[in-house]
């Protein structure tokens, strides 16, 4: 197989995922000649060259946006490039300072501690980062300067350290204020005491603190999802934006749940979900902002799982981006200028004005202001060969199943695979090795296989059913209900097949399997149970129940199966089945295109594509359709000679062949 050239497939992709590298247009307004600061906003972020988030100071606290915008230029009516500086504001890192801890009396419901300074201090934080985990523990915290008036800095928080979810908050943020005692009493009426830390460390409120982050609003989309979990796909302006954290806006008084921040990177022959961030998600009467710290996202794609317990799935409203700590952008300047980004073939510019940086206090600056932004037309470039495009030619006699794709326009499309295509091609088994994709001239596309977080959720029907197999029929003491699940395909991986109710309050034996006819080891028709659990459920508990199916994979029916005790049936209102969700990630071209699988002799397809994973996995895309499968001469032929039908032929030769022998040895 010859593989897409690389340079040329550089060129395609270079294309769909940013067209000609548009560069971008934005004047600045300036009143007075002299020196301004620009802000960094979300426009110059998306359009820019990206920056990288690394930690700062002596605790690594703070998260700096570093090395970005090589590819800014500003210059003046004349043409004439001006120089600029990227200044950060002065930041001190912030002071810790230790103090011992004393119990306090205990009470049924509560224990804690008191901590002394020594003397008062200007504080706004407290850490109990050296209690050992894990714990996690609703608090109260005071704080007095005499140890005889008392000030409630946090009515109610928590604080946690669950080593096994890699989660941990051990601050306690409050309004700086001079204090020198503080006293924590943890609430004990629903977790085990904890002992107190042997010291804790109180934050100094000192001058020149960061300033608040850049905080920017995304698009996201809820998600199909298994029962207790909440899934939810963002979308950011860009790729390798420098994000700090996610900041999630949901409704209900109270929240206490866990999250998962991950996107899709690439792993062996496939990409595959990363967790980028885990955190915990916890709101009570303050009504505080749910923010969960992540690493700096590579894609413009992240998704987001809730873990939703016993709840209600999560109303989610909004969800922004946090962004890590930024420069400014200062200027001398003498009139209006233009700022003008987007050119990734731009190196870093140095300027003479990089020895005025140690003078310059960027604090004290006026600020400039951003107008509108606008596109400028790419620099000419030669148009690819399209005919050079196409991946090797591909003889696709031997596929047993071809489905058209949705025309569109050229560029970098997403194709979802459904549950036809993950029974009857390889699967994730063999890598998807017999699904490829062809255009109009027989010739391949290259493709990415992207697993998605998301399960493939496909609706059944449970139909009241006839039992066959004895142990399952009607009898004296039995009363069971049975129903009958018709899977749409055999063969389906990692199926789980999800049950609901809108009963409240009950407790039934549950099985699923296959019901089987009579053979050497049974001599009636038998029930093959493959998962058989307890299902109950008290007021506010989860009213589904998930099943793994595996066991028969030639089997397109499944039997359910609820012992109802002494009550009447249980009523079920959905039956769904999860199946692994894939798409695949290509270059649709500017001719008619093709899906094609089913093929048993084909090995796994190597494409230059892989090597390019990054920008083709960092570009948000759409996702295409494709039409319903439809089979092919191949699978014509495969069903005329089936294995079953062709064993019966074999069979029926041999015995013809016998009875010949037979008459010729009696006329012997």
């Amino acid at each position: 197989m010859r593989p897409l050239p690389f340079a040329v497939l550089l060129a395609v992709l270079a294309q769909a995922a940013a067209p000609g590298s548009p560069r971008v247009e934005r004047p600045i307004a300036v009143s007075a000649p002299g020196p301004r600061r620009l802000p960094i906003d979300a426009a110059l972020l998306s359009g820019g060259a990206p920056f990288t988030v690394v930690r700062r100071g002596a605790y690594r606290e703070r998260l700096v946006a570093e090395d970005g915008l090589s590819d800014l230029r500003l210059v003046a009516a004349d043409g004439r490039e001006v120089p600029y500086l990227l200044v950060y504001p002065p930041v001190r890192d912030p002071q810790w300072i230790a103090a011992g801890v004393e119990p306090i009396a205990a009470t049924k419901q509560t224990s804690g501690f008191e901590a002394d300074l020594g003397s008062v201090r200007d504080i706004g934080a407290l850490d109990v980062r050296d209690l050992a985990g894990p714990f996690m523990k609703r608090f109260a915290l005071e704080a007095s300067a005499d140890r005889a008036h008392w000030t409630l800095v946090v009515p109610e928080g928590t604080l946690f350290d669950v080593p096994e979810r890699q989660i941990r908050e051990t601050r306690a943020v409050f309004t700086a204020g001079p204090y020198r005692y503080l006293r924590l009493t943890w609430d004990d009426t629903n977790s085990a005491r904890v002992p107190p830390p042997s010291r804790v460390f109180a934050r100094l409120a000192v001058a020149g603190a960061a300033p608040a982050p850049l905080v920017v609003p995304l698009q996201f989309e809820r998600r199909p999802s298994e029962p207790g979990r909440s899934r939810y796909h963002v979308t950011l302006p860009a790729a390798r934006l420098p994000l700090a954290a996610l900041r999630l806006d949901a409704g209900g008084t109270y929240v206490f749940r866990s999250v998962t921040v991950t996107e899709s990177r690439l792993s062996t022959w496939q990409a595959t979900p990363i967790t980028i961030g885990q955190g915990f998600l916890v709101r009570d009467q303050t009504a505080m902002m749910l923010r969960v710290p992540i690493q700096q996202p590579t894609q413009a794609e992240i998704d987001v799982l809730v873990e939703d317990g016993d709840n209600e799935p999560l109303n989610l409203r909004a969800v922004s981006a946090e962004i890590a700590e930024l420069p400014w952008i200062y200027v001398e300047a003498e009139g209006p200028l233009v700022a003008r980004y987007g050119d990734a073939t731009l190196a870093k510019p140095s300027y003479d004005l990089e020895a005025a940086r140690p003078s310059i206090d960027i604090d004290k600056i006026p600020e400039g202001r951003w107008g509108l932004t606008s596109s400028l037309a790419p620099a000419p470039s030669s148009p690819p060969d399209m005919a050079a495009l196409g991946g090797a030619p591909l003889d696709v006699s031997s596929f047993r199943y071809s489905r058209e794709i949705a025309a569109g326009a050229p560029g970098l499309v997403a194709l979802p695979l459904d549950a036809a295509v993950l029974a009857h091609s390889a699967g994730p088994d063999r890598e998807f090795a017999d699904v490829r994709i062809v255009d109009g001239t027989g010739r391949q596309v290259p493709r990415l296989v992207e697993r998605r977080p998301e399960p493939l959720v496909v609706p059944l029907r449970a139909q009241p059913a006839t039992p066959v197999a004895v142990a399952l029929q009607p009898a004296a003491g039995r009363n069971r209900s049975v129903y009958r699940l018709s899977l749409p395909y055999a063969g389906l991986p990692d199926a789980r097949i999800v049950i609901g109710t809108t009963a409240r309050v009950f407790r039934r034996h549950v099985e699923i399997g296959y019901e089987r006819p009579a053979d050497r080891g049974h001599r009636d028709p038998w029930f093959l149970a493959i998962t058989s659990v307890e299902w109950s459920r008290t007021e506010g508990s989860a009213a589904e129940l998930t099943l793994p199916v595996s066991g028969a994979p030639d089997a397109t029916e499944l039997t359910l199966v609820v012992d109802e005790g002494d009550n009447s049936a249980l009523p079920l209102s959905t039956v769904q089945l999860l199946l692994p969700s894939y798409r695949l990630r290509f270059v649709r071209p500017d001719s008619p295109s093709r899906l094609v699988y089913g093929s048993d002799s084909i090995e796994g397809p190597r494409y230059d594509l892989a090597l390019l994973a990054p920008a083709v996995l960092g570009a948000a895309v759409a996702d295409a359709a494709m039409a319903t499968e439809v089979g092919t001469p191949a699978a014509a032929a495969e069903q005329l000679i089936s294995p079953r039908m062709f064993y019966v032929v074999l069979a029926g030769a041999v015995v013809a062949l016998l009875g010949v022998l037979a008459a010729l040895l009696r006329k012997t």
